[in-house]
C-alpha cells in the first residue's frame, strides 16, 4: 500500500486486512510504502509493526509518487501472490480473498472495477472519459485502469518496471511482457473517510502523456523505426505531392509560386519526414546493441537438454 499522509487511515484499514485475510486462512504481509508523509503517517507504520511483525514498512525521505512506492513495493515482496490497494479506506481488503480466487482460475492479474463509484463527479466523469480512451487505443478490455486494488501474480510485478506515472497502465505494461490473461472484478468502493484526496485535474492530463509512453515503449521500444518512420514516410509524401502539384501548376498553367504558402507547407512537411525518419534510423542504431543480448527477453519456461561432458573436466554427467 502506497501511504501519502494517510496517518488515520491505516489503523482501521490494516486491521480489516488481517480479519479478511485470516478469515480466508490465508498466510500474508502487509507492505506500507510512507510516500513521503508530514504528517504522523510513519509513527502509525511503527506502531502497527510493534503489535503485528507481519507489517512491514518502508519510508522515503521526500514524496516520489505512487509509481516509485509501488516499484519499491514489488521489488520487496516474496508473496505466491500480491495484491496492491490504496491506503485511504476507500478501497475494501474484504474483496482480497475473491480477487486470489480469480488468480487460482489462471489469471495473471485481477484488475479491479470501481462500478459504483463513491467519488464526486468531478472526478468520476474525467475518469470515464479518461478509461474510455485509454481502453480504445490499448485494445485491452478494462473499464478501470485506475482502480488501486489489484491482484497480481508474484511474477507479474517482477516483470513490469513502474516508474513515473505509470502505475496507471500496469495491465498494459504486464500484457506486453507476455502476461496476457487478464481480467476484472467489480469491487466495493466507499467514500473517503479522512482527509482530502492528494490528486488534482492535473493527473488526467499526465494521465494521457503517460498513456502515449506506454503505448511508445510497449509497441515500439524495440522498433524505433516503425514509429519514426512512419510517420516520416507520409509527411515526406505529402510534402512531396504538395510540391509536385506546385510543380505541375508552375510549368502548365504559369502560376507563380513565390506568394504560394502552399510552397512552404511542402517544403517544411519534405524537411520534417526526413528528420522523422533519421530519428528512426538512430533510435534503430541504440536499440540495437541491446537487443542483441539474449537477457532483454523474458523467457517464461524452459526445458533443458541433459549435456554429457567431457569426462576429463571430471565434472558430473547430465548437470543442467
Amino acid at each position: 500500500m502506497p501511504a501519502y499522509e494517510e496517518a488515520e487511515s491505516l489503523p482501521e484499514l490494516v486491521e480489516r486486512i488481517r480479519a479478511a485475510c485470516e478469515g480466508a486462512g490465508l498466510s500474508f504481509r502487509v507492505w506500507i510504502i510512507d510516500d513521503g508523509s508530514r504528517d504522523e503517517t510513519w509513527s502509525a507504520v511503527q506502531s502497527l509493526h510493534e503489535e503485528d511483525d507481519r507489517v512491514a514498512g518502508l519510508r522515503f525521505q521526500r514524496n516520489y509518487g505512487k509509481s516509485a512506492a509501488l516499484s519499491v513495493g514489488f521489488d520487496r515482496v516474496q508473496g505466491e501472490y500480491v495484491v496492491t490497494m490504496d491506503a485511504d479506506l476507500q478501497d475494501d481488503p474484504a474483496e482480497i480473498p475473491a480477487l486470489l480466487e480469480r488468480l487460482d482460475d489462471g489469471y495473471d492479474l485481477v484488475s479491479g472495477w470501481k462500478k459504483n463509484r463513491k467519488d464526486p463527479p468531478r472526478k468520476t466523469i474525467p475518469s470515464r472519459f479518461f478509461n474510455w480512451v485509454t481502453r480504445m487505443i490499448s485494445g485491452l478490455d478494462l473499464h478501470d485502469f485506475n482502480c488501486g486494488l489489484k491482484a497480481y501474480r508474484r511474477e507479474v510485478v517482477k516483470s513490469v518496471n513502474v516508474y513515473g506515472e505509470l502505475h496507471r497502465y500496469i495491465p498494459l505494461l504486464a500484457k506486453w511482457a507476455g502476461y496476457t490473461r487478464i481480467t476484472e472484478k467489480p469491487v466495493k468502493h466507499h467514500p473517503r473517510k479522512y482527509g482530502q484526496t492528494k490528486f488534482g485535474m492535473e493527473r488526467f492530463i499526465q494521465g494521457f502523456l503517460d498513456l502515449i509512453t506506454v503505448i511508445f515503449l510497449t509497441r515500439f521500444a524495440v522498433r524505433p523505426m516503425h514509429f519514426f518512420g512512419g510517420i516520416g514516410t507520409l509527411t515526406f509524401l505529402l510534402g512531396f505531392l504538395i510540391n509536385l502539384w506546385l510543380s505541375v501548376e508552375k510549368i502548365v498553367f504559369g502560376h507563380p509560386l513565390g506568394d504560394r504558402p502552399l510552397l512552404l507547407l511542402g517544403l517544411l512537411l519534405i524537411l520534417f519526414g526526413a528528420q522523422m525518419f533519421t530519428t528512426g534510423l538512430l533510435g534503430e542504431m541504440v536499440i540495437q546493441p541491446r537487443m542483441e543480448d539474449p537477457d532483454s527477453y523474458v523467457v517464461g519456461e524452459a526445458l533443458l537438454p541433459r549435456i554429457e561432458l567431457d569426462e576429463e573436466k571430471r565434472s558430473p554427467v547430465g548437470q543442467e
